[in-house]
Order: C-alpha cells, then structure tokens, then sequence
C-alpha cells in the first residue's frame, strides 16, 4: 500500500514501511529503537525522527506502519494496579491474536499470532508484568481512528490526548489468582536480591513473545 500513500508520508517514512510488512518486522525495528526516557508522546513521523520510542509511542508508529498494510489500527492497554499502564498495537491474522510492543522489560514486547481470543493474549503478560509493585487487572481495546482525533500517524507536537482518552476509556476486570501472584512476586524479590542487574528469568509465557 506504500505506492498509495502519495506526499502524505514522508520519504524516510515511506522506507521504514516499506521495509517492515510484517508483525515480525515491525517487532525487529521497534526493539532496534532505543527507549525513550523522556516525557514525551510522539506520533509515528516524530519517533522516525528521532529514532528511540516509548511504549506507547512504539504502540502507535506499529499502527502506522501496519495499517498501510491492511490491519486496523488497533491498540490494546493494560491496566496495572501500580497505574503503571503498558500499551500495545493488537493485531488479528487468521482469526488469532498477537501484539507488538516495546519496554525495558523484554516480557512486555510482542506476541505471535496464537491467541484465540484478547483475553487469552492478555494472560500471556500476567507473569511478566509482576515486579515489586506491578500486576495487571485490566484491560481495554480501542480503534485509534475511533478513539481520538489527534494525529497519530504525522503530528509535529506531543498526542497527549491519547494518554488521557485511553485512561477514560472503560476496562474489563481481569481476576487472577493471588496465590499465583504472590509466588511469582515472590520469586522475582528473591532473585533480584542475589541478581539485582540482571533480568528475571520469567518463563510461562517466553515461547510465544514475538
């Protein structure tokens, strides 16, 4: 669909999506970025810019890339009790789910395509999620082009109204077991005790990330 974009993309937009087609691809180039630590809330066109992305940056430049692809620009929130919310771009590809994402933790990037419903994707990211503060206990999907008119795809200034709309937007409850949680929590203080610079070794959910 890049031939059809005529001027509104520019040219080094253009090549970054021409050149990642597909969940994999866009996955690759989104962790190629370095994180963004900054307070910022880029459009596509500003994180090809400068080259680095946050988590919900990353969520809306994998919409912009896959939609001139053929997929909705669909993007899933997870809610934490901590409010420390993460942000993916959701994709369907023969009737199942996957994600793509970016975080300093490699457990919250994407997932492949194997998920039968978004509910069973999201329990993909319980065991993962869980740190000294983090659990998920909620999640939201929302069209980018239904949820806000801001310009998400080539927008010059920060889209904070994106933040703002997602968080007013309702959430399904996800009950989890506690028992399990307070094992895995438990596990990751203790290992972060002996280990503190080196990632969790979380595992449940390892052979499908993305």
């Amino acid at each position: 669909m890049v031939e059809e974009m005529g001027m509104e993309f520019l040219k080094m937009e253009q090549a970054v999506i021409a050149r990642h087609r597909t969940p994999a691809q866009v996955q690759a180039y989104l962790r190629s970025l370095p994180y963004n630590w900054k307070n910022t809330l880029r459009s596509f066109r500003t994180v090809v810019q400068h080259g680095e992305a946050n988590c919900i940056e990353a969520a809306l430049s994998a919409a912009a890339i896959m939609e001139q692809h053929g997929h909705p620009p669909l993007i899933l929130d997870l809610e934490s009790v901590d409010l420390l919310d993460h942000v993916l771009f959701l994709y369907r590809i023969r009737g199942r789910w996957g994600s793509i994402g970016k975080s300093r933790d490699a457990g919250l990037h994407g997932r492949k395509p194997v998920f039968r419903t978004v509910r069973d994707l999201v329990l993909s990211y319980v065991e993962p999620y869980v740190d000294g503060s983090g659990r998920i206990c909620g999640y939201g999907v929302s069209d980018l082009n239904e949820l806000t008119r801001a310009d998400w795809r080539l927008s010059e200034r920060n889209v904070w109204r994106i933040e703002k709309e997602l968080i007013d937007r309702p959430r399904k409850r996800l009950r989890t077991s506690d028992i399990r949680y307070r094992a895995i929590r438990r596990r990751f203080l203790d290992f972060k005790e002996c280990h503190p610079d080196q990632p969790f070794p979380f595992k449940d959910s390892r052979g499908v990330w993305l």
